[in-house]
């Protein structure tokens, strides 16, 4: 019992070495709860970049994993393919459409620099009641704002 109790402690560790803690000044455990407070659901991912480095995440891998439908008309994307996007044009985007072909499920994305830093954002969320993408983008700048970025 001891080696698998071992074991599964020793996994946990080296995946949060892993994870992205926060950024530079931020503390994570403040980070973590105005973004929550602002769009914390199961169905949540935000990522934030500084200098070309994912350097925050909210989520599970499995989340900020998916490939979920991009809206507008382009093919399924991550988080991540999102944060790229967001990196190269430094420029504001919301998006809002139905996951699933019954329209019963909504994904929203957001993404764009966060004010006054050189940084940028991606989130999405996916779920039975999701806001658009633009109402995602305004909780986050206040979640960001109250969070010391």
């Amino acid at each position: 019992m001891i080696p698998r109790a071992a074991g599964l402690l020793l996994a946990a560790l080296l995946a949060s070495a892993c994870a992205p803690n926060a950024p530079e000044g931020v503390d994570k455990a403040v980070l973590d709860q105005t973004v929550g407070k602002a769009v914390g659901d199961p169905g949540t991912c935000v990522l934030i970049a500084q200098g070309g480095k994912t350097v925050y995440r909210f989520g599970s891998n499995v989340v900020c994993g998916r490939k979920l439908p991009a809206c507008g008309g382009g093919l399924a994307q991550t988080p991540d393919d999102l944060l790229e996007a967001a990196l190269a044009s430094k420029t504001p985007t919301t998006a809002s459409c139905p996951s699933n072909p019954e329209g019963s499920r909504l994904v929203a994305w957001a993404s764009g620099p966060i004010e006054g830093h050189d940084m940028v954002y991606a989130a999405v969320m996916e779920g039975d009641n999701v806001p658009p993408g633009v109402v995602i983008a305004d909780k986050l700048g206040a979640a960001f704002k109250a969070a010391g970025l």
